[in-house]
């Protein structure tokens, strides 16, 4: 279904702090959509999952959510769970006011920005989700636990956003965090959410990187550096195109030489499951190249899906 994507857009989007209130502003928006229709199709709720810290990108996927849904919900809220390191969590930014002009400017109806004890009135939970073999390997061998608190949140978000069957249900996530992205893919497959799972592109400055809410700690030089990370991806796109296979590890060669980045890791993957690809393979459909590194305090990570050939 498509939408006036003007619906909403420019206005303050209403405040809720509790799982209650976010179901009731939910349920009265979607009453009022399905009230200007009453013959026609079920209307459509939008969610996009955010920690807040937004940026361009975070409006893109509102942006997204807006032009195919009668009511978008956007969560801010940082996860604990998520976090492995206690000063990364609290270094984290929080600018909620901020938050809320950009979601309003981006058509938001509503913003859910719960508390920690909104969020788990039980304290810690007892009970989590684990994201299995795909959450050990990349991103989730260097940040031990960090998928398992991700997929943890979004459950729950996931849940509380649940409009049943009065609605269709979307929910749109950034394909920068790829991983995340194919792991709550699988997660709704495994266990049948009723939520379709929308992926938006990435958000790239003028000068190519990323956008992330941790580009903001980069000083000038480490920015400058930083830049490695999707040149050399553009060039592995590149080279596919030319007819030449892929050098990875010539990519890993130019991003470890760049004084102001630690590479992580630069690897070949299925962007579903996230197996490796061998570097043989390179050519074959689907490949996603996947890069994070340390540049000064900051982590970065960003991916480009190789154009396929034939």
């Amino acid at each position: 279904m498509t939408v006036d994507s003007s619906a909403g857009a420019g206005t303050a989007p209403l405040l809720v702090s509790t799982p209650a209130d976010l179901r009731a502003a939910t349920a009265d928006l979607l009453e009022r959509a399905r009230a200007q229709r009453p013959a026609g199709p079920r209307p459509s709720l939008g969610l996009v999952p955010t920690m807040g810290g937004l940026h361009a990108g975070h409006a893109s996927l509102a942006r997204a959510a807006r032009e195919a849904n009668d009511v978008v919900v956007a969560s801010v809220f940082v996860n604990p769970l998520q976090f492995g390191d206690p000063a990364d969590l609290e270094r984290y930014p929080r600018t909620l006011d901020d938050d809320l002009r950009l979601l309003g400017g981006a058509g938001v109806d509503i913003v859910f920005a719960p508390s920690v004890a909104d969020m788990y009135p039980g304290g810690e939970p007892l009970v989590r989700l684990s994201a299995g073999r795909m959450g050990e390997v990349l991103e989730g061998a260097s940040r031990p636990g960090h998928f398992d608190g991700m997929l943890t949140v979004v459950s729950k978000l996931l849940n509380l956003g649940l409009p049943g069957t009065a609605a269709e249900y979307h929910a749109y996530f950034g394909e920068k965090d790829a991983q995340q992205l194919a792991i709550i893919r699988r997660m709704v497959l495994d266990l049948n959410f009723p939520v379709a799972i929308e992926g938006v592109a990435i958000v790239r400055d003028d000068d190519g990187l990323a956008l992330s809410s941790r580009n903001r700690f980069l000083g000038a030089e480490e920015r400058r550096g930083a830049l490695v990370l999707s040149r050399v991806l553009h060039g592995l796109a590149e080279d596919v195109r030319s007819g030449c296979t892929p050098d990875l590890d010539a990519a890993r060669a130019t991003v470890a030489a760049e004084a102001e980045v630690d590479l992580d890791y630069l690897e070949a993957v299925d962007p579903a499951s996230f197996a490796p690809v061998a570097e043989g393979a390179l050519t074959a459909a689907p490949v996603l190249v996947v890069v994070a590194a340390r540049v000064g305090a900051v982590r970065l990570i960003d991916n480009v899906l190789l154009p396929t050939v034939g």
